[in-house]
């Protein structure tokens, strides 16, 4: 016996082959992935960030007894106090930069952020702990601080944990060049010696509006073609965004 078949079955059937046929064939468009490098500059004559609160803030600004504008050197013949652990405080050789402030934190010294003591304060926790770093960086589409301008990434990090090896950063990419007010909003947990960190993509404006996603953020070594006299902490930060 035979069965008839409805016709708009059959054609529901077609039309449904079809479409699976026309996705194997033609995927979904992967996510849009872009790549820029974010310049933090400490001292000097042209810094685009500024400690300032907590102990290496204070050190940094000159607010604390016998220091110095962006280091805390003691005076001629003058003894540095230990810290909390026995170690001594050290600044970065090379302008005075209190080590453990920025996104280098003891990287500054050329030493592994694992192989120098972390420098505590009287309570036991890291002189760096709760410094409020304020940032207008530099963004620019290769690691060389002369490459192409992109725009600016303002905002602020955090001296999050006790021993100074994390920072909390939320920052906007304020991104040039767009006919509308192209920015994305990053926010999340920058781990200081780490190969690799991730932050979240909270949203955006522009051409980036109702964008989210993340970010993988990897800290670089500055190639020196552009010289700066200040500590330049570079990050090379690729975004992975969906709408």
């Amino acid at each position: 016996m035979m069965i008839k078949q409805s016709p708009f079955l059959l054609l529901t059937a077609i039309l449904f082959t079809v479409a699976v046929i026309a996705a194997a064939l033609d995927p979904a468009p992967e996510d849009p992935i872009f790549e820029l490098y974010m310049h933090d500059l400490l001292g000097g004559s042209s810094p685009t960030a500024r400690p300032i609160t907590g102990l290496l803030g204070n050190i940094y600004n000159g607010q604390v007894p016998f220091a110095k504008q962006i280091g805390f050197t003691p005076p001629e013949n003058g003894i540095a106090i230990p810290n909390a652990n026995g170690a001594l405080p050290t600044v970065n050789g090379i302008n005075g930069v209190p080590l453990g402030t920025g996104l280098s934190g003891t990287a500054y010294s050329g030493q592994n952020l694992n192989g120098i003591q972390t420098q505590l304060g009287p309570d036991g926790l890291s002189l760096g702990f709760g410094t409020i770093t304020v940032i207008d960086d530099i963004l620019t589409s290769g690691p060389d601080l002369g490459s192409q301008p992109l725009g600016k990434a303002q905002g602020v990090y955090v001296a999050s944990s006790a021993d100074g090896s994390t920072q909390m950063m939320a920052f906007t990419a304020m991104l040039e060049g767009g006919e509308y007010n192209d920015n994305l909003n990053f926010y999340g947990i920058y781990r200081i010696g780490s190969a690799m960190s991730h932050l979240s993509v909270t949203g955006g404006t522009g051409r980036f509006k109702n964008a989210c996603g993340f970010a993988e953020v990897r800290p670089l070594i500055p190639s020196g073609q552009h010289e700066v006299d200040g500590a330049e902490s570079l990050l090379r930060i690729i975004v992975h965004l969906k709408y």
